[in-house]
């Protein structure tokens, strides 16, 4: 696979193999960097219920099974992929089946660059961008969805009808999974309290974290932090 080692000088596109039962065969630097691992080797046999909370990994399995079922490629599908930072941005994620000589499907191969590198400008769909910038960049702030369709210059249920078109998700869970993103990265690189993250990342309280995040993941904020965070980790192997 040494001419993939070319997709490791393309900072922010992904690019990755698995085996059909879910394994990383190869990943470039930016995936390994999401995962929060320091080489390629270290991730090399595992999956994605090995760097992410079940709901999240359950995703990505369901769609890579889909792949491998229909041995088609499936193309333009929307995901939110966390930067250095933890906020989600939008990717644009092909994936293809790979075959043997015998039209046998042995891996799957997937590319996941960012939204804004499409057709959206020429699509018209710009102004959802600026509302996209808009959330990532005021998450911890109240955000009604109202004042994002005005920023469009659509009404709200225009600007719902678009997201869901576009994007797959509602303005409402956009905003959510953006949070909860943020949330998590708190999460796994502090030792901030629930409650100081809630406030930090647009929550009501606590409870409205845990709620929210549960949904989005599967568990709860302090399952996930002591699942991911090498913080939890060290102070439990030094106590």
């Amino acid at each position: 696979m040494g001419c993939l080692e070319l997709f490791d000088y393309l900072p922010q596109v992904y690019v990755y193999v698995k085996s059909v039962d879910g394994r990383y065969l190869h990943a470039n630097r930016v995936v390994c960097r999401v995962l929060g691992a320091e080489s390629e080797e270290s991730i090399i046999g595992k999956t994605d219920f090995d760097f992410f909370p079940p709901a999240i990994a359950t995703q990505y399995a369901e769609e890579d099974a889909r792949v491998i079922a229909s041995k088609h490629p499936l193309t333009d599908q929307i995901w939110l992929v966390p930067d250095s930072h933890g906020v989600p941005q939008i990717f644009s994620c092909n994936k293809i089946p790979l075959f043997d000589h015998q039209r046998k499907v042995v891996a799957l191969a997937g590319v996941k660059r960012p939204y804004h590198d499409n057709n959206a400008q020429q699509g018209g769909h710009g102004r959802l961008l600026k509302v996209v910038q808009f959330v990532t960049s005021h998450y911890g702030s109240d955000i009604v969805v109202a004042d994002l369709a005005k920023k469009a210059k659509l009404s709200p249920s225009q600007l719902h009808r678009e997201f869901i078109r576009l994007f797959g998700i509602t303005p409402n869970q956009y905003i959510r999974e953006v949070r909860v993103g943020v949330a998590r990265h708190l999460l796994e690189t502090t030792q901030k309290s629930i409650a100081s993250i809630a406030a930090e990342t647009g929550f009501y309280d606590q409870s409205h974290l845990t709620r929210q995040f549960k949904t989005s993941t599967g568990i709860t904020p302090t399952q996930y932090r002591r699942s991911y965070s090498p913080l939890e980790s060290n102070a439990i192997q030094s106590s």
